[in-house]
């Protein structure tokens, strides 16, 4: 298996459902119990919207989450366990489903918004993802995308479109395996977005009170002005 591919995100994913389900039970990411949990749930809830999808959903907390407050939120992911887990922590609509597969099946309904948080590591899977979003989408739909931030991760590698090697610093030592994962630069990510029908609503940077630096980026597209 070529290290540097979606296929290997996935199977590093794959091997690590116990560890990352723990680390989200035990709040062990210092970043997310800071920062970006309550980012995306409040760039989702801000908006006009009722019903929706978390793509890449994991063990389910954002769909618990978003559904304290009052929303209908169903949970897709590529990773059958992730699905189990999800299904045993609460009640939800949840369904195995890869991002390759998205725009190949029926979906159960179209949604106000699909959020992906954290959850958009990949290269052809990406642009398949950006590509079969609006088909999953009411009529002026959101699309809210929670990633690393470009400016945060570069390292001493060069600021342009890549594979990068993978970590699990700041982790247990129960994770093995890190996944890679494609860096894309700030064009890249609003090219993304607009190549495939988005207008930029906002962008957001939401700050590490502890280091004063951007924990994230937060990028909400919708179908229409």
């Amino acid at each position: 298996m070529n290290p540097f591919s979606d296929e290997k995100i996935i199977q590093s994913w794959a091997n690590n459902v116990s560890p990352w389900v723990k680390a989200i039970e035990q709040q062990q990411i210092d970043s997310r119990k800071l920062v970006t949990d309550q980012a995306i749930i409040d760039a989702v809830t801000i908006l006009p919207v009722a019903s929706v999808l978390d793509l890449g959903c994991g063990e389910g907390w954002l769909v618990r989450a978003l559904s304290a407050k009052g929303l209908s939120v169903s949970g897709m992911d590529a990773i059958p366990a992730f699905i189990d887990k999800a299904r045993e922590l609460g009640a939800g609509n949840y369904q195995v489903m890869a991002y390759e597969e998205l725009g190949k099946s029926q979906l159960p309904q179209r949604y106000d918004a699909v959020v992906c948080n954290f959850s958009l590591l990949g290269q052809e899977s990406v642009e398949q993802v950006f590509a079969n979003i609006p088909q999953a989408l009411n009529s002026a739909g959101y699309f809210i995308v929670q990633t690393l931030h470009p400016c945060m991760h570069l390292g001493d590698a060069l600021y342009c479109d890549g594979w990068r090697e993978g970590a699990w610093a700041g982790f247990s030592d129960e994770f093995s395996d890190p996944a890679p994962w494609y860096y894309r630069t700030l064009s890249s990510w609003f090219n993304l977005f607009h190549r495939n029908g988005f207008i930029i609503k906002t962008i957001q940077e939401p700050i590490n009170p502890h280091t004063n630096k951007a924990a994230s980026l937060i990028i909400v597209g919708c179908l229409s002005g």
